[in-house]
């Protein structure tokens, strides 16, 4: 690891002490009056309807409804994919899974991630003169050169992966809950000695809990907190941000900073939810978090750089169905047809509800404000619309899936794209597989099933050859498809084949990744290998 760490040593010095050990903020000749800053805001597992400007029985986002009045509000915006680690991917790269090589989720004991010779936006950005930073869920690799450190951030402070991916001494609430980490006997070793981290997390039989293996919270490359306090990560996030902002902003470098939140996947942070006065249930309790935290982060670019910051804040997918049990609410993609097949409004489906996402632009002067944008936009679309917007050049070797977004951005223009896809990522089929498409108002599902309903249920797989074609324009809940044989069903259906046909001979002739997903125990973060679940606190 050593040669590791002097790579990132010579990315930047020291600057403030330990808040950003290696960060360069001195100035590079770039001023921020030339590009513009970036701060994007990734919400996990957040609902299309968890946003109240989108739904107004939610009264739980007040920053982000106000957000939403003083910018630009986006109605039919899409995750790439509907799940963490395909959808961060797609972010970063502009690309698809079938381009970029994510097509699932990594493990704990991954050792690849988002390909190496894929280009992110980080990188590109970095290459045009800013000071990059990541706080959050990286999620895309965290050994080796897999680390975001290494993926053109200069600076990183969060978790590898999903913050169920990890026990931890609250685990918060959950349905069904999974157990705390286990203690050991103060400092001495436990009675694994030097293999406790060596071994694959212990499951149990009701969901995927990981008991033996806290999670960890990082810093650049050090593990500064094993296992992470869930009860403080909003706070130390918000403070992260806000300190990234100020020193960025001093320094007359442009930046970039992604803020991967933790909200609103679960299990969700219990200490500030069980002291709800209101009585309100725990789902409306983390989206007040969540909500107070992006309302510091946007009061501290407006106290610094409010007319020179695009803020961009969106979700990577949908929520997953267990939240049935949380919310206590119910959500405007909950249509008849995918509850009888099997299927959910929930993460890792290609219905509505697992990709469409809400989505919120703010730059004041340059967005409108109080616009809601009918466009059919995607994640996809951030990658080329910030690097065109910096002034940056996209990498010339590949294909890109996503658009540049600019003319919608400043109201010129209601006009995004005409086709999406939406790969399969996790429910049924092949990984990764463009198997619904969305062209203009309709959308044609070639696979349903697979995926886990509330009450627990998993359908089976369902293939539809002539495949099922709904018109989101009357019918968004996906309830009733329209009748094979019938003029707009027959007029559709050869449209939508020859665009799924035309991006698979795209996608074969472009310069395409493989993920490395293969396991090895060894690399399973861990800062003390001689105590029970890693533990270890150096903050």
């Amino acid at each position: 690891m050593g040669w590791l760490f002097l790579k990132v040593l010579f990315v930047g010095v020291t600057f403030l002490g330990c808040l950003y050990p290696l960060v360069d903020f001195c100035c590079s000749g770039d001023t921020r009056g030339q590009k513009p800053n970036f701060v994007i805001i990734l919400a996990d597992d957040m609902g299309w309807g968890d946003l109240g400007a989108n739904w107004a029985e939610t009264k739980d986002t007040a920053n982000l409804d106000e957000m939403a009045a003083e910018g630009m509000r986006f109605v039919d915006f899409h995750a790439a994919a509907s799940t963490c680690s395909p959808s961060r991917a797609s972010l970063l790269t502009g690309r698809l899974g079938l381009r970029n090589g994510v097509t699932h989720n990594f493990a704990v004991t991954s050792v690849g991630g988002l390909p190496l010779n894929e280009t992110t936006l980080a990188e590109v950005l970095r290459q045009a003169g800013y000071v990059t930073g990541m706080i959050g869920k990286w999620h895309l690799g965290h050994h080796g050169s897999y680390h975001p450190n290494f993926r053109g951030f200069d600076y990183y402070f969060g978790i590898p992966y999903s913050h169920d991916m990890g026990c931890t001494d609250t685990p918060g609430y959950n349905h069904p809950p999974c157990p705390a980490c286990p203690r050991g006997d103060g400092d001495g070793p436990s009675s694994r000695g030097n293999e406790c981290c060596l071994w694959f997390p212990h499951r149990t039989h009701e969901r995927d809990c990981y008991t033996d293996v806290a999670l960890p919270l990082y810093e650049n490359l050090n593990i500064v907190e094993q296992p992470v306090n869930l009860s403080g990560l909003a706070q130390k996030y918000a403070e992260k941000a806000t300190q990234f902002i100020q020193h960025a902003s001093a320094s007359g470098r442009p930046f970039l900073l992604y803020v991967a939140l933790a909200h609103m996947h679960v299990p969700l942070s219990g200490t500030r939810l069980s002291a709800d006065r209101r009585g309100r249930r725990p789902y409306g309790a983390a989206l007040r978090e969540m909500d107070r935290l992006v309302g510091q982060i946007k009061d501290k670019v407006d106290r610094t750089a409010r007319e020179n910051t695009f803020l961009w804040f969106t979700g990577d997918n949908g929520p997953w169905a267990q939240k049935c049990e949380l919310a206590g609410s119910v959500g405007p993609f909950t249509g008849s047809w995918q509850t009888h097949q099997g299927g959910s409004a929930a993460k890792q489906t290609t219905w509505e509800g697992g990709h469409r996402v809400p989505a919120l632009a703010y730059w004041p002067g340059t967005v409108p404000i109080n616009v809601t944008s009918t466009a059919l936009l995607s994640v996809l679309d951030i990658f080329p619309t910030v690097v065109a917007l910096a002034g940056a050049s996209l990498p010339q070797d590949r294909h890109f899936d996503g658009l540049d977004a600019s003319s919608v951005l400043f109201g010129w223009s209601q006009t995004g794209h005409r086709v999406l896809f939406h790969p399969n990522s996790g429910a049924a089929g092949e990984y990764g597989a463009l198997q619904t498409v969305r062209l203009e108002q309709h959308k044609a599902f070639y696979v349903t099933g697979g995926a886990k309903a509330c009450d627990g249920k998993v359908g089976p797989p369902r293939l539809h050859e002539p495949p099922l074609i709904f018109n989101l324009e009357e019918d968004v809940a996906e309830a009733e498809p329209l009748e094979e044989g019938g003029a707009e069903y027959e007029r559709v259906l050869p449209e939508v084949r020859q665009v799924l046909a035309d991006v698979l001979v795209d996608i074969a002739g472009d310069k395409t990744s493989r993920a490395d997903y293969t396991r090895d125990p060894s690399v399973t973060p861990c800062c003390d290998p001689h105590r029970k679940a890693c533990r270890c606190h150096t903050t």
